[in-house]
């Protein structure tokens, strides 16, 4: 979907862009949110005119009769119901994304999730907010916490608005995806955030994260193979992210915004001098790629986050706040050659083993982590192909695997 000139998105058609919820009052709210104050008249007109619709709506709705109900409906509920866009989250007002219908299937039962909207890389831009909406009412009854991992395509503003407008309990995690060959990468996402922060304040942020996987990428791309995070050339690369970390502070402390600062790296990549100059650190933890049985992943995850970024962010001056950024395990390959890491096969049964034995005990013994992830990413599968397209709880239609949600709720 291509962007306008105003960072927004050409086509905003959907259920929550009529009436009230019409595409130029998003954009305009991305320019101010004052200029709110000047309409209060013809504001209140609008409303008028929507509860009349509205009242119409559900008095037709009420009256229809439904022959058969479908064995697969979330729940049931006495007030007529309408599915959003995609067909997947009923909602009992089609112009309210907050009277979303609960799906009995799905448990509050994760510390927090890794999140990326679909259509978020450039340059495509194909993320809309109605999709959004749908993924944040799903989202809701799974954590309270995401993660993103950059900011192109303006998702830190249509994931703030989709909180806002389905009324949740939501924190999010904004973060810029800044890459050691594209200066630009940085600035432009920093700016996208610092909008994102001016429209919507910070009640639903609880951090902004510089970099992803930063320091693996520069070994990737500098070193000979045999260089660590914390050598000549791991420190070439600190210095690099550690510029754009201290000018994501000082952008946020002029703004008079008071928001910690962390970055995101592979679990036994992070380096001190980077670590130092952090309020938190983010560590992907994958058993999958360690080629660690099923049957051990959850253990094997747990002592891995404790010696290799616990232990080691302790030891600094400022003891960074260590989190698990990605966890999970994939259920499905593009080709037979990595079905299997070895000792174990991608797939549900073994997602469900993975969940059986790590969500409702790394919420017991306080490991703060984010389940890799919400859905399927498509665009992954195409680039990378073998299980990188497979990670999700939901397939990428937004239908729940054939899993079951632990039952350990968390706050």
């Amino acid at each position: 979907m291509p962007a306008d000139s105003n960072g927004g998105y050409a086509n905003m058609e959907s259920p929550y862009n009529n009436s009230a919820y019409s595409q130029s009052q998003w954009l305009e709210k991305q320019e101010s949110r004052s200029k709110r104050s000047k309409c209060i008249v013809v504001t209140s007109l609008i409303a008028l005119v929507v509860l009349i619709a509205a009242g119409v709506t559900v008095g037709v709705l009420l009256s229809r009769k439904h022959s058969s109900s479908s064995s697969s409906s979330p729940s049931s509920s006495s007030a007529a119901t309408t599915v959003g866009p995609s067909g997947v989250v009923n909602q009992t007002d089609p112009n309210d994304p907050s009277t979303f219908v609960p799906d009995s299937r799905l448990k509050h039962s994760f510390y927090g999730l890794a999140y990326t909207p679909a259509g978020s890389q450039l340059p495509e831009c194909g993320n809309s907010l109605d999709q959004v909406i749908e993924d944040i009412q799903l989202i809701s009854q799974l954590t309270s916490r995401i993660r993103l991992y950059g900011a192109d395509c303006n998702q830190s503003a249509l994931v703030l608005e989709a909180i806002e407008r389905t009324k949740v309990n939501m924190s999010v995690w904004l973060a810029v995806y800044n890459v050691p060959t594209n200066a630009t990468a940085y600035s432009e996402q920093r700016d996208k955030i610092v909008d994102a922060i001016k429209t919507y304040g910070t009640d639903h942020i609880a951090g902004v994260t510089v970099g992803n996987e930063f320091i693996l990428d520069y070994l990737s791309a500098y070193g000979d193979g045999t260089d660590t995070p914390n050598g000549p050339i791991g420190n070439q690369g600190a210095a690099l992210l550690n510029s754009n970390i201290t000018d994501m502070k000082n952008t946020l402390a002029n703004m008079g915004v008071s928001l910690q600062v962390g970055t995101s790296d592979a679990g036994s990549y992070f380096n001190n001098e980077v670590l130092e100059n952090v309020d938190y650190g983010m560590a992907n933890v994958h058993p999958w790629f360690a080629n660690v049985s099923i049957d051990q992943a959850a253990d094997w995850t747990y002592n891995f986050f404790q010696t290799q970024d616990v232990a080691v962010a302790n030891a600094l001056p400022n003891a960074p706040k260590m989190y698990i950024a990605e966890t999970g395990w994939p259920t499905n390959s593009s080709d037979a050659g990595n079905e299997s890491n070895g000792p174990s096969t991608a797939s549900e049964p073994n997602l469900q083993t993975f969940l059986d034995t790590f969500v409702c005990q790394a919420n017991q013994n306080g490991t703060d982590y984010f389940f890799f992830e919400f859905f399927d990413e498509t665009w992954k599968l195409i680039q990378f192909g073998g299980v990188e397209g497979y990670w999700g709880l939901f397939y990428a239609n937004k239908t729940l695997k054939d899993i079951t949600i632990p039952n350990c709720e968390i706050d």
